[in-house]
């Protein structure tokens, strides 16, 4: 029974590092596509003025479509594995990000075959959807590179943003937890987030473009703020999936093994 317990929450564990893990780095991959919320929801545009900055919008990078599920997860991992957990997996993670960033550089630079730059043409046969496609993309290897070339800037901006917040992260929630206990779940999971990502929303601006590309800290300032307001609302409404997962998982574990784990993540 001991060893079917120990089964059952290292089973638990591994599942919940593979999600956090692969969302985390996908996140990183298809942030570099900016695009525009309201109009992806068939809204119209809000037009927001803030430190000076006229019209803003919500323009947001693709991976915040993901991030908040990091976020659920990072809580999730805390709450049965503790700060330990969540930390050497935020580690880990980022080890795998530099990784595969530095396989796609390799992989960018290798001289492409003569037929594969113009590869994704030969596949239509309307000949005017060719001149089309040929006029967007004319070179499948240039476009490659736009696409996963990331600049170093970016990448160490994003990923020293990741680590702090996911520090803050982890040492709010168990704040929490301490002063009120088993209960109020979406207020450590929702109030940690919300805190921790006030400032991953500047950070990484900060670095990536105010010391990486000398914008003006009013700019920083205010798209960092429509980014943080996008950040806090979609914890609010990931609030439900947290007590689905918590509720999943005591099923999964029993009332038994899923107290022990807790009161040991508690005490790591």
């Amino acid at each position: 029974m001991k060893n079917q317990h120990k089964n059952k929450a290292s089973i638990l564990f591994i599942v919940l590092s593979a999600i956090f893990i692969t969302n985390t780095l996908i996140a990183e991959f298809i942030g570099v596509k900016i695009f525009s919320l309201e109009k992806t929801l068939g809204f119209q545009q809000v037009s927001i003025n803030l430190f000076g900055n006229h019209n803003l919008s919500f323009q947001l990078t693709a991976g915040v479509l993901i991030w908040p599920i990091v976020f659920v997860f990072t809580d999730i991992i805390n709450e049965y594995f503790g700060r330990k957990g969540v930390i050497r997996l935020s580690y880990l993670a980022i080890a795998m990000i530099a990784y595969a960033f530095f396989i796609v550089y390799i992989a960018i630079h290798l001289v492409p075959a003569d037929f594969w730059p113009t590869s994704h043409l030969d596949f239509i046969g309307d000949e005017s959807k060719k001149q089309i496609l040929a006029k967007d993309v004319s070179n499948y290897n240039t476009a490659f590179g736009l696409v996963f070339g990331q600049g170093l800037k970016i990448i160490v901006a994003s990923l020293t943003a990741f680590f702090i917040s996911q520090v803050l992260d982890v040492l709010i929630f168990h704040k929490i937890k301490l002063i009120t206990g088993e209960k109020r779940i979406w207020l450590r999971a929702t109030g940690s987030t919300v805190i921790s990502q006030f400032f991953d929303s500047y950070i990484v601006l900060f670095i990536a473009f105010y010391l990486g590309a000398n914008w003006p800290i009013s700019t920083v300032l205010a798209i960092g703020t429509v980014n943080y307001i996008y950040k806090v609302s979609m914890a609010i409404l990931l609030t439900p999936l947290i007590y689905l997962l918590h509720a999943f998982i005591e099923k999964y574990l029993g009332s038994n093994l899923s107290k022990f784990i807790r009161d040991r993540a508690m005490k790591s």
